[in-house]
Order: structure tokens, then sequence, then C-alpha cells
């Protein structure tokens, strides 16, 4: 006799619920549900925050100090530093500090692509790891006409390039933040070209001074302040140092930057400092220093201009100072 080959799914018959106890369990569940469900809707909506995610790498803080560069001004008072920031993603005004801790930091993917040897996909702490970290002391100058002095931790950006090793014909190096809506309610705007974008001249990203800082006053970066990765271009306006990156692109063709989009006639690829260039609503001659509020003149490049100069021979043609 052909033996009978049942499906996986079927069940004998005496494993079958009998149908009185069926229904004596869907009442039970359907009378306690109403008592059970609220503690779980309760927890829902009233549940603790998340605790708070350790640094990345605390024991890599203070970093040794590199000489080279250093201020002779003061440097700003650390909590001005830490509570008075740009970061479109959290809103437009200057107190998004608060806001901005809904950024988890862990984990934190960096990818590296575009024209280089190999692409690499790496967590923030991992290339934090491969990196020497020293601090720095750097003139910041927004585009507001507002400075700062700040003490930076981190890595030269060319140690990244080198890690990158980009092909021949790579020109430019475009930079990109994160993207995610959920946390970042300014980045629900639809007016806004989302991600935000920058970008760099091969010749500027491996430039001794451009930086990627991975903390500032001796102890890892602040979310507000672009944990946990982001550019330091002391000798450009400030919206170039893009916050709490994610992406490195190598590429042959100028990238379209985030405000060059937004608003063209005022916001350029370059964005170097020039007390003689105005912005178009404001002069750029003077600045006000964050801490003091005194007004002093603006230098050229920011004070960088016998480190940077070079950079741009040759390109007087070019809108460099907006």
């Amino acid at each position: 006799m052909k033996p009978i080959r049942r499906p996986a799914w079927a069940l004998p018959e005496h494993r079958v619920t009998a149908e009185a106890s069926w229904r004596s369990r869907r009442r039970f569940l359907r009378e306690s549900g109403s008592v059970l469900g609220m503690p779980l809707l309760f927890g829902l909506f009233n549940s603790d925050p998340p605790p708070p995610e350790p640094p990345i790498l605390p024991e890599r803080y203070p970093a040794p100090r590199n000489p080279t560069f250093t201020v002779a001004r003061p440097t700003t008072p650390k909590e001005l530093f830490l509570s008075y920031n740009n970061f479109y993603e959290f809103g437009t005004s200057k107190a998004i500090r608060a806001a901005a801790q809904a950024l988890r930091l862990r984990p934190w993917w960096v990818r590296i692509d575009g024209m280089v040897e190999r692409e690499l996909e790496l967590d923030a702490e991992e290339l934090i790891r491969r990196m020497p970290l020293e601090e720095r002391i750097y003139r910041f100058r927004c585009v507001e006409a507002w400075a700062a002095v700040v003490p930076w931790t981190g890595f030269p950006l060319r140690e990244l390039v080198r890690l990158a090793a980009p092909r021949a014909g790579a020109r430019y190096l475009r930079v990109e933040s994160f993207l995610n809506p959920e946390v970042a309610p300014g980045q629900k705007q639809p007016w806004y070209p989302w991600p935000y974008v920058e970008g760099l001249t091969l010749a500027e990203a491996t430039h001794e001074l451009a930086f990627v800082a991975t903390g500032a006053y001796g102890a890892p970066l602040e979310r507000q302040n672009g944990a946990p990765l982001r550019l330091v271009l002391p000798w450009k306006y400030g919206f170039k140092s893009a916050k709490s990156i994610v992406r490195f692109t190598f590429t042959d063709t100028r990238p379209r930057t985030f405000w060059s989009q937004v608003v063209p006639q005022e916001y350029g690829f370059w964005a170097n400092v020039n007390p003689a260039v105005p912005h178009p609503r404001w002069s750029q001659r003077t600045e006000r220093l964050l801490g003091s509020d005194e007004r002093v003149p603006t230098q050229l490049f920011n004070g960088y201009a016998a480190w940077v100069a070079e950079l741009y021979r040759g390109l007087e043609q070019e809108p460099l100072f907006m």
C-alpha cells in the first residue's frame, strides 16, 4: 500500500484545539484586553527616554596640542560654544542644543566612495581609532559676521584622503551630512535640498589646515557641534564646515553644495573670508567676537592668508569670496 505523506503544516487530529477551549481563550483575551493593554499603551506614550550614549572613545581626550596652530585671541568660553549653534537640521535658531540630543551616534556608518582605489564603509569609532588625534586652536568665522576661537580635537583631512587613495582624475571631495527627518525636524522642510552637502577641491582637502574635528575643549564633540565628525576649514566661512558627516565622495565634478542651491546669489562654492567682499545683505569688514561682543576687523582668509593664498593663484576669475 502506498504510504500517506502529509505536508509539514498538516497536524494530526489529536493535536487540534477543541472548539470549546478555543472559544474560552478568545473570550478571555477579549475581556481582559482592555485591562492588559492599558499598561502597554501607557508605556508607549510615557516611557522613560533612552539612557544617554557614552561618548565615543573618551579615553583619547584631551589629545596632545599641536603648537603650530594657535591664536593670539582668548578662547571662546566653552559654554557659549556649546549653546550658540547653527544647525539647520534641528531648527533655524541658535538654540538647538536640546533638539540635537535626539541624534543617536551608535552606530554611525561613514562611507568613503567615488573615484577611490577601494570603497570603504566603517563605523565612526573605527575611523577615529585609525587616526592620529591632536588639538588645534583655530579662528572660526561665520558668514553672519560673528567669530570664535575654538580648541578643536581631530585629525588632518589629508589623513582621510590618504586612507581613501583617490584615483587619478579625482579633483573634488564631496562631503555629505546625515539624513534622518525622524530626529531632525528641519529636514522635513521641503524647500531645503537635504542632505547637507559641502565640497572642496582636492588641493584644499589635502592642505595642512583642513581638519576633521571629533572633539572640542578637550572632550568628544557634542551633537549640536557636529558629532561625531565635522569639517573645520578655518580660512572659510563656517557654513563650509559640514556637521555630522556620513559620506566622503571623491569626484571629478564640482559638487552642488547646499547653500549654493538654496541662495546661489549669496553663498557660493568657495566661501573664503574677505573683508573687502560684502555679503549682499551686510558688510564683512568687521566681526563680533562671541563672549565679549567686541567688534574687530575681519582678516583676509580669516587670518590664514599666508597659509592658503597660494591655493587660489590663477583662479582670480572665480567668485572666491562668496
